[in-house]
């Protein structure tokens, strides 16, 4: 059974992920989270000073929220006839960030699905301030769905890494799992800021390709002095349906997880995107 936590703003992009969520798990048994954080609402009554209690504000933003989700569930439910999917709301009063930390801890979420920006979100940024936010700080794998990206069977995945990660098995799963389940070849492309490999590099390659021995795999080697131009060249050579790559921090991946660079990826590739912590 998976646990897949879906936060929505109710936004047409937070819908489109959710939906698309539906698809991607139709043949697996899951048990859905529908979070809303109705947290933006009482900081707007905080910052024109009305006290929240005094006017009952809290509860009639708990209630519209609780109101709103009853809703989605009702449209997917009714949608996506599924025997192997369970669903529940859950209405937060904190931060996002902390909400998704928060129920991940608690119901021991597999995946966080989410839209790539919310109501308030500009057409030129793909991926709104929560989104990476949420990329930085997850606990367990994101997946995080564009707008235009049509739900189809992931066939090909491109897997951008450096070599600078001591692999883990346990990091390296959603990735094994995706790919089995979906019948996807993994493209494993490396950007060499130099030329050659270090002995850990080394190391790192010959321990990634042994623990996806079991998935259909290749390796790529780009030279170049930026990672985002060589991920987009490879994808408009070779079309791949989803990017995964590992949050490292201890590695020059690092920098895609500013918000101005991971927009550019983002836009020019559009497609569901796979952040996996180092470490789970």
């Amino acid at each position: 059974m998976k646990n897949i936590l879906l936060p929505t703003d109710f936004s047409d992009n937070s819908i489109h992920a959710i939906n698309h969520a539906l698809k991607m798990f139709s043949k697996d048994s899951c048990h859905f989270y529908l979070l809303h954080s109705y947290e933006s609402i009482l900081e707007n009554m905080a910052q024109m000073q009305i006290s929240a209690a005094e006017i009952g504000v809290e509860e009639t933003a708990k209630k519209a929220s609780k109101e709103r989700l009853q809703e989605i569930l009702h449209k997917v439910t009714t949608l996506y006839k599924n025997s192997k999917h369970t669903f529940e709301i859950i209405s937060g009063s904190g931060e996002l960030t902390k909400e998704i930390k928060k129920l991940v801890d608690q119901k021991q979420i597999d995946y966080v699905v989410m839209g790539t920006k919310g109501t308030t979100g500009s057409k030129e940024v793909l991926y709104g301030s929560n989104t990476v936010d949420v990329f930085k700080k997850a606990t367990c794998p994101v997946l995080v769905i564009p707008k235009k990206a049509e739900y189809k069977t992931v066939k090909d995945i491109l897997f951008a890494t450096d070599y600078g990660i001591d692999f883990q098995a346990k990091s390296l799963k959603p990735l094994q799992a995706i790919a089995k389940e979906q019948g996807a070849k993994v493209h494993i492309l490396h950007v060499s800021l130099s030329n050659g490999l270090t002995a850990k590099q080394q190391t790192n390659r010959l321990k990634l390709n042994e623990y996806l021995e079991n998935s259909n795999h290749d390796f790529h080697d780009v030279s170049n002095d930026d990672v985002q131009p060589a991920i987009v060249e490879f994808q408009e050579q070779h079309p791949v349906d989803m990017l995964v790559m590992i949050n490292n921090k201890h590695s020059f991946f690092e920098n895609l997880f500013f918000a101005s660079r991971i927009n550019k990826i983002g836009f020019h590739i559009g497609i569901p995107f796979l952040v996996i912590p180092s470490y789970l």
